[in-house]
């Protein structure tokens, strides 16, 4: 398995665990077949080499973005590529074109524009209202890079990757014995209000937390090994208190506020 994190993601993403391999690839062991129910930017998939891999994720978008791109190719490449021009960096279009992202039926439009806002939005966020609107708002950057070579790598490494847009305890369910499953869910918050858990039209606390949990564990005790990235809190220390847990320092970058953009503690929890 390929231990050297060489390939970026092609989506901004809050979370991103590309600065990170170093911390989890160690941590994985060898096996048939890799299971992710937080897919994500699939920073993690991108820079492993199981022969099988299972990407999931809650975000309907998400998942119909990699599945276009892992069908079509280079085609939609270009199709992306032709909204990356100067009259659409600019508050007016994107607002514009946000709207046409929520209304309309087109799901390759979707898509398209799916990968516009993330580079063009605040700071790569994916949001959601409560009716499932994308609410991110403008995010004035002087001239948002297009990740063709990124989309390109990701199109090569996904042709036999499977994608699934289910609950995450459903596809923790598949695993088999010598299975390896990696879950990045949505942080535990540091604050009260430090919550990022919009990413789809529903939410993820502490029950879900609490569920994820005790699946690792049900998992371990099956023969999978099962590997949990998270804040390091009082609260997370007690839910993993059953795996060993290797807890650093992690630079925040998501804050809305740069002067409360800081370090906090991550815990890698390896049930096995």
């Amino acid at each position: 398995m390929n231990k050297q994190a060489a390939t970026r993601p092609f989506l901004k993403w809050a979370g991103n665990k590309y600065r990170l391999m170093h911390r989890i690839l160690p941590l994985l062991p060898e096996g048939r077949r890799l299971i992710e129910p937080f897919a994500g930017s699939c920073a993690l998939f991108l820079n492993t080499g199981y022969r099988l891999n299972v990407l999931n994720d809650a975000n309907a978008d998400l998942i119909n973005l990699y599945t276009t791109l892992q069908d079509e190719g280079d085609e939609f490449i270009d199709y992306i590529k032709s909204w990356f021009v100067a009259r659409n960096n600019n508050e007016t279009s994107y607002y514009r074109l946000r709207k046409t992202f929520n209304e309309t039926d087109d799901p390759y439009l979707r898509v398209a524009l799916f990968v516009y806002m993330n580079r063009h939005g605040y700071n790569g966020l994916c949001r959601y209202n409560s009716r499932g609107g994308f609410n991110v708002p403008f995010g004035r950057y002087k001239r948002p890079y297009f990740p063709e070579q990124e989309m390109q790598q990701f199109h090569q490494k996904a042709k036999g990757a499977r994608f699934t847009n289910e609950c995450f305890l459903t596809a923790m369910r598949k695993a088999r014995r010598g299975d390896v499953v990696y879950c990045d869910p949505p942080y535990v918050p540091l604050t009260k209000t430090a919550s990022f858990t919009a990413y789809h039209a529903g939410g993820f606390g502490e029950t879900e937390q609490l569920a994820l949990a005790a699946q690792a564990e049900r998992l371990a005790a099956r023969g999978v090994t099962v590997v949990i990235s998270n804040h390091d809190t009082p609260f997370t220390q007690h839910v993993y208190r059953n795996a060993e847990c290797t807890t650093f320092p992690v630079r925040r970058t998501i804050s809305c506020n740069a002067s409360r953009r800081g370090h906090a503690g991550e815990v890698l929890a390896l049930f096995s």
